[in-house]
């Protein structure tokens, strides 16, 4: 082990780019960064004890002075595993390698596939490796496999995985072998910060000949928003960043190509709408004033609101028309359809990446066989395996049911939250609409101005409604957030899997209920307790239950569906792409202006934000909420799938951009499927099915 405090020199001749340690020849697979305290001897004392058993492990260190790095006060610690180290884990971690070149013929022969080639990618960016028959690494049989050079045969993300599985064992106590994990002496500040190396800067390849830059590679054809219309670069994303990344952008891909057909039909439902406006013949009745001008209706509300004119609804009954016609039972059977090939050609989508990318048969046994950290520290309890014949951690089944009593029981307080804040709302409403009716009450009963003639009572008192929702609804999302983290932190998941699967279903259950409760109300309850002239319905016995406009509710849920997922999506992509890009701008100002030998590979990615181990729980969480508003309530709103493909062709390479430019590189990590939310992705299905024939 190495110390770097008269390394000026090597340092200076150092390319920017170089992802070695200083004899050139040793690639660095990991950095930790730390900042020395004054105060701070446990953290030393802990650092020490760490680092020797890492180099116990068989891991490689050399650290760079304080006095190199940019800010003068951050030191960093550099982690090379050798070949002994790697062929060892890959056995332990099941990785399976090539041992063959594939030498079958796979001719796919499309027809008219000329048509494609404008969104095609060049081939060396799609297939960035060659194709193999591979099988599980086994160390006592290393000549059946393909190795030309040792230094190669495991690529970055690999050797970033297993670095990882060893820092996240590691003991750091002498006195207690319990205390390990890097994850624990980042929490406690011992480390500020554990990543991989991304190979290159973003915008330029690196000056190493022996770096692969596929980072750059990665920009040039894949973050960049002017080739919004090219296809993904999978393979290379999956090489680079793992299957459980790659996995994800599959994903969002396939299911903005999907968005595409029902984007199309929506519009072409919405055009009839506006093609077949003057046939509206309702609409025409309730404007004539022989006829809707001479009904008179009940008063809406007591004392304050007076009686009304049918004909004063009649710019709201031609934009209700606009989305509320004959095309719109099309649109709601052919959704119905459309939702249930999305899933059946993902599960093949989804299958053949399983085969393609050797996932299929091993990911189950893995995930058993890798507990989470956590667990085994937290667990006290040990008993045999019947399996293994080895002494295992476990949580005593009277300790697992009380935390999950608990955790369930806070759900439920968070959910009834929900419920309050929803009744909330509605006595707003209900409030509010007797106060816009007696400002306005003059307008319609007289000939009506243009003012008057838009913007009624109901609709005032909607859109003021729906935006308050919103809000609330983005409070309560950033509170529960914390909380659920917290609760399924106490569960003490076994293994990450778990963990992901436990965090998504409390996470769903509060988002479902907070994104679509509102939109449940005026679509199912709003108006239909109302009562009659002379016995009608009241909530808290004060305030009369609130009615649907002549022409129904409908225009009333497009409004509020417009409002929150709208006001959703900007707000994500502010938040995914503007947060991120500030912050960076913010901690690498001062690095700026040093010479580029000064600012290491290692301190520019140490500058980027930290890509958390739930980073692509939210990613997926934000589009299966999109999801559900496009399907659960689209006979409502005909143009959702068009605004859901607009921001999703954004979406895609606001990702990719973001994860290229402004995050470390994440850890990868393998996962044969999207997990918990294929049975989400179902759930909502069905219920679409419900909604839209009730609607």
């Amino acid at each position: 082990k190495s110390k770097g405090t008269s390394a000026s020199v090597d340092k200076q001749q150092q390319s920017k780019d170089s992802v070695y340690f200083r004899d050139g020849m040793r690639r660095i697979d990991f950095v930790l960064s730390y900042i020395d305290d004054k105060d701070g001897e446990k953290k030393q004392d802990r650092r020490k004890e760490f680092e020797a058993n890492l180099e116990k492990a068989g891991l490689e260190l050399e650290t760079e002075d304080k006095s190199e790095s940019e800010d003068g006060r951050t030191y960093f610690l550099k982690i090379h595993v050798p070949w002994e180290v790697l062929a060892t884990y890959a056995d332990v971690l099941k990785i399976k390698v090539p041992f063959k070149t594939n030498d079958i013929t796979d001719k796919k022969d499309v027809p008219m596939s000329w048509l494609c080639t404008p969104y095609r990618l060049p081939e060396h960016v799609m297939q960035p490796e060659p194709d193999y028959f591979t099988a599980t690494f086994d160390k006592s049989k290393i000549d059946f496999f393909l190795i030309e050079d040792k230094e190669t045969f495991f690529p970055p993300s690999t050797r970033n995985r297993i670095v990882y599985y060893i820092l996240s064992r590691c003991p750091y106590s002498k006195e207690d072998k319990d205390k390990k994990g890097i994850k624990r002496l980042l929490n406690n500040g011992t480390y500020a910060a554990a990543f991989p190396l991304h190979d290159s800067r973003y915008w330029t390849r690196s000056r190493d000949a022996n770096c692969e830059s596929e980072r750059y590679a990665l920009y040039k054809y894949w973050a960049r928003f002017s080739r919004f219309y090219k296809e993904q670069p999978l393979n290379l994303i999956r090489k680079y960043y793992g299957e459980k990344i790659g996995i994800y952008f599959a994903w969002l891909g396939f299911y903005t190509e999907m968005l595409t057909y029902a984007a199309v039909v929506g519009l072409l439902c919405f055009i009839y709408g506006v093609a077949s406006f003057d046939e509206n013949v309702w609409s025409k009745e309730i404007c004539n004033k022989t006829i809707g001008g001479q009904i008179v209706m009940c008063p809406l509300c007591d004392k304050k609101c007076g009686y009304w004119m049918l004909s004063t609804t009649c710019s709201s009954s031609w934009q209700s028309y606009l989305f509320d016609n004959t095309a719109t039972v099309f649109f709601a059977i052919f959704m119905g359809i459309w939702v249930t090939l999305f899933l059946e050609f993902w599960k093949r989508r989804q299958a053949r990446l399983e085969y393609e990318w050797d996932l299929v048969d091993m990911e189950e046994e893995q995930q058993q066989l890798q507990l989470r950290p956590e667990y085994e520290t937290k667990c006290t309890h040990r008993r045999l395996n019947r399996v293994t014949q080895e002494m295992e951690p476990y949580l005593p089944l009277t300790s697992k049911f009380a935390r999950s009593v608990l955790s369930g029981a806070t759900v439920l307080f968070w959910i009834s939250l929900i419920i309050a804040s929803i009744i909330g709302v509605i006595a707003y409403r209900l409030a509010v609409f007797a106060a816009f009716a007696s400002i306005m009450k003059d307008s319609p009963t007289n000939k009506l101005d243009v003012v008057g003639s838009l913007i009624t009572p109901q609709l005032a008192t909607s859109v003021t409604a729906s935006c308050i929702n919103f809000v609330i609804i983005m409070i309560l999302n950033f509170l529960y957030e914390r909380v659920a983290i917290k609760i399924t932190d106490m569960e003490v998941p076994k293994t990450h899997v778990e963990y992901e699967n436990k965090l998504t279903v409390k996470m769903f259950l509060f988002q479902f209920v907070n994104y679509y409760s509102s939109c449940f109300y005026v679509a199912f309850f709003k108006g239909k307790f109302v009562g009659y002239p002379g016995d009608y319905a009241y909530m808290f016995g004060k305030w009369r239950n609130e009615e649907c406009e002549p022409g129904g509710c409908l225009i009333e849920l497009t409004t509020q569906l417009v409002i929150v997922m709208v006001g959703k999506q900007v707000w994500g992509n502010i938040q995914e792409a503007l947060v991120p890009w500030l912050c960076n701008w913010w901690v690498s100002r001062s690095a700026r202006n040093h010479p580029e030998s000064l600012y290491s590979r290692w301190e520019q990615d140490h500058d980027l934000q930290s890509f958390s181990q739930l980073g692509l729980f939210y990613e997926y969480l934000e589009m299966v909420i999109q999801f559900g508003f496009i399907t659960l309530f689209v006979a409502s709103f005909p143009l959702a799938p068009l605004l859901a493909l607009m921001n999703n062709i954004l979406e895609v390479r606001v990702d990719a951009w973001k994860f290229t430019t402004q995050f470390r590189r994440p850890v990868a990590a393998k996962v044969h499927n999207i997990g918990a939310w294929n049975e989400i992705l179902n759930m909502i299905a069905v219920f679409s099915v419900v909604t839209n024939v009730s609607l």
